[in-house]
């Protein structure tokens, strides 16, 4: 620990010098450069010598920095090198070739060889620079190769079965040796704290008190007052609930890390920590630090005790059945690290190592399989009770626990048969993936709380941007929920970086499960190679694509498109469109992993293009008439549409078809094909009023002006008939002896017209009935005409 601290103390004062120096590298003489240069190829000749032996992980880190920062330094070596030869290319431009059959002044010849000269010794210098910093690439690859074919030999490395008998006659043939080592070990770390010890231990004891103090005392206060801060002043419900979780985290990492030092420096100051057991007091501090993180963000996520706080949708009973077991990944985890660091510092045996290998991978299985056990008894307890709406959330869970049981059974059976260290990586990878992923997902909540708390348009600073720069609300909406999606999409690849990184690189780890199996060669068709291997390659892009595009949509559609200006029918259309765009993708993609390029399936394409035109050509032109309109959105959905003698509502429209529901609440599929080459009467296209119409007669005697006061009456007497713009009553003309009437009202919308048209036809009957007034239509009169009859008019 305390090495890999100085080594990036180290690195971090390289780095910096190099920044501080990056300015005046162009002003440094042309000797110091030299120098510099001279010096780096030195380190670089002593690391390739260093990496003629077998050397271990943490010399392997060093060299590895050594040679990076001899790389940096060979590069600021050839930049400011490049610069002085520029200066002297336009010097020697500024003098110019000697003129043929001229006599130059001495001096300006001597002046033109001299510059000519400094020219090529800095081309020289700048040449082994180049040469200097690709050979510090080489290294680097050579180290990183050489750490990657340590990984693979030990993670495949057989030993023997810890069911097998062999295992056991080893590991009690080494035992009396590893007990002397162990002894000795105690012996001569009492006997250096003997020597060292002079009167009373109170730095150790005042380390000590420190150390509680800060563990208990002020971890339970910042906690408190972290929270109080935060109800107090924080802006939201949700930023509180996130930031107290992120603040548990720190607190709960923090404290008990700093205990721990504050505890081992005291030891160290009193002389109670004797060099032979220093390795053991850094694995100290490193496990109570990892532990502690473990403890405070699975605690964090839980939130047993404060359950109002509680970020993830996990309910009472499942945090309090989990948490004792994230206890105890805690301490597997401290114990882990404690048993590795005192292996190495007494030098345990081979035997004695693997023996600690095979009780920490059995322990972590052990804990990993109750853990399913768990959470698949809970999930079996609420199977009843889960509605539709959780569906999904329940099948990916379902999914991640058999891949999970389909590891477990994996590494458990590999422990069986010996591959100790193979197990041991799949159990670590499954725990650290467990506490990554939790804290992963605390720390996008709180990028998404803050982010779209801070950029909406009801926020302090949406209302500033709003009434200083005049932008939109829906606008400071969108970026805030684009921010937090940027923000999350950078957590997770960092996240998926760090997944594999404490136990070693991902190229060891694609070795790995190369050297597990190596599948049938396949054949090639066309150039494209085709294998069960490949086959499964394309079905797993092609399902992470579609997963991908799955997760893309239901960002899209509940929480980037309903924060934006555009109606139901809008937010139908982009969704669509994304929808269809997305899933080709996913399937490019997915093509491409087979190796068959963009230029082969427009290849394809145009040879199909003849079938398509002839067998598809109505299913083709659907689609095309579903995306004109999705785009010109003649008809969107709420629209109230006649399609020939069919009346109803919009319901939904994609690329192929349109649904219409009937006022019997019955459907009606129409091509889009028939939208658009057909007539189609929109009634809410031009806007959402609707138009009562009401006709009727009325004897020739009777006084119009009180049919018209009537009229008015009653449509003021319905609620559902508009002020604006007021009803009105006409006379169409005088017909038979009878006035006829034709009066209009205007309710809200078109839905809207036939209940208030029958309303107002009902109080008009009694109206008419109670004065007296005959309504009705224009009396029609039947005459039977014998046959025969000449029916040609004749002129009077």
């Amino acid at each position: 620990m305390r090495k890999r601290l100085l080594g990036a103390l180290a690195l971090s004062i390289l780095a910096f010098s190099i920044l501080i120096a990056q300015p005046l590298a162009a002003q440094t003489p042309a000797v110091t450069l030299s120098v510099q240069l001279a010096r780096t190829e030195t380190e670089l000749r002593a690391v390739d010598r260093a990496l003629d032996g077998r050397v271990d992980a943490d010399a392997q880190k060093a060299l590895r920095m050594r040679a990076l920062a001899a790389q940096q330094v060979a590069k600021d070596v050839g930049a400011a090198l490049d610069d002085q030869i520029t200066l002297l290319d336009a010097r020697i431009a500024g003098l110019g070739p000697a003129a043929p059959g001229v006599t130059e002044a001495p001096d300006i010849t001597a002046q033109r060889a001299a510059l000519t000269q400094q020219r090529s010794a800095l081309d020289a210098t700048a040449k082994r620079a180049g040469l200097a910093s690709v050979e510090a690439q080489q290294l680097v690859d050579e180290i990183e190769q050489s750490r990657e074919q340590q990984f693979n030999e030990k993670i495949s490395a057989q030993a023997a079965s810890p069911l097998a008998p062999t295992f056991w006659q080893t590991l009690l043939a080494s035992l009396p040796r590893d007990i002397k080592r162990v002894g000795l070990f105690l012996k001569q770390g009492i006997d250096q704290i003997g020597s060292a010890r002079h009167g009373l231990p109170w730095q150790a004891l005042l380390g000590l008190v420190l150390g509680f103090v800060v563990f208990l005392p002020v971890r339970i206060w910042a906690r408190a007052l972290g929270q109080k801060v935060l109800v107090e002043g924080a802006p939201g419900r949700r930023v509180r609930r996130s930031a107290n979780a992120l603040w548990r985290v720190i607190i709960g990492t923090l404290c008990p890390l700093l205990a721990a030092m504050i505890v081992m420096q005291g030891l160290r100051w009193s002389g109670l920590l004797p060099l032979r057991w220093a390795g053991m007091g850094d694995a100290v501090v490193l496990a109570t630090g990892f532990s502690a993180f473990t403890a405070a963000v699975s605690g964090a996520l839980l939130m047993r005790r404060q359950p109002s706080w509680r970020i993830a949708a996990i309910d009472d009973e499942t945090a309090a059945r989990v948490r004792p077991l994230t206890w105890i990944l805690a301490g597997l985890s401290f114990g882990t690290i404690l048993l590795s660091a005192f292996d190495t510092a007494i030098g345990a045996s081979q035997a004695a190592q693997v023996a600690s290998q095979t009780l920490i991978a059995l322990l972590h299985l052990l804990l990993i399989a109750t853990f399913l056990l768990v959470l698949g008894r809970l999930r079996a307890e609420r199977s009843a009770q889960d509605d539709a709406a959780n569906g999904t959330a329940s099948a990916g869970v379902g999914i991640v626990l058999l891949v999970v049981w389909v590891l477990v059974f994996i590494a458990s059976t590999a422990l069986l048969l010996g591959y100790i260290a193979f197990s041991l990586f799949t159990a670590q990878v499954i725990a650290w993936a467990a506490i990554l992923g939790a804290t992963v997902y605390l720390m996008t909540a709180a990028v998404d709380d803050v982010a779209t708390s801070a950029f909406t348009r009801s926020s302090r600073l949406g209302v500033t941007l709003t009434r200083a720069l005049g932008v939109r609300g829906s606008v400071i909406d969108q970026f805030g929920v684009l921010l937090s999606a940027v923000l999350r999409l950078v957590l997770v690849c960092v996240a998926l970086g760090l997944l594999v990184s404490p136990f070693g690189g991902s190229g060891g780890l694609a070795a790995v499960f190369g050297r597990l199996g190596v599948l049938a060669q396949g054949i090639e068709v066309g150039g494209v190679s085709i294998s069960p291997a490949t086959i499964l390659r394309g079905i797993v892009v092609l399902g992470i694509g579609l997963a991908l595009t799955r997760a893309f949509m239901g960002w899209l559609e509940n929480r980037y498109l309903p924060i934006t200006d555009l109606d139901g029918s809008g937010r139908n259309s982009v969704s669509l469109v994304a929808r269809y765009v997305a899933i080709a993708v996913a399937f490019i993609w997915a093509l491409a992993s087979l190796g068959i390029g963009v230029e082969r399936v427009a290849l394809l394409l145009s040879a199909l293009s003849v079938g398509i035109g002839f067998g598809l050509q109505a299913i083709t032109q659907n689609f095309v008439s579903g995306l004109i309109l999705l785009a010109e959105r003649p008809i969107k959905i709420g629209d109230l549409v006649r399609v020939g003698n069919d009346e109803g509502d919009v319901k939904r429209i994609s690329v192929r078809s349109t649904e219409i529901e009937l006022a019997d609440h019955s459907t009606l599929i129409v091509p889009n094909s028939e939208l658009i080459t057909k007539s189609v009467l929109n009634k809410t296209m031009a806007g959402p009023l609707g138009r009562i119409q009401i006709k009727f007669s009325v004897p020739l005697d009777t006084d119009a002006g009180q049919v018209r006061t009537m009229v008015q009456e009653a449509f003021a007497s319905d609620a559902a008939v508009l002020d604006e713009p007021p009803p009105k009553v006409f006379i169409d003309g005088l017909t038979e002896g009878r006035i006829e009437f034709n009066c209009f009202g205007h309710v809200a919308n078109q839905r809207a017209v036939y209940a208030a048209r029958s309303t107002v036809l009902m109080t008009l009957l009694d109206q008419f009935r109670a004065a007296g007034i005959d309504i009705g239509t224009v009396p029609q009169r039947l005459e039977l005409i014998a046959a025969g009859t000449d029916l040609t008019p004749h002129a009077p």
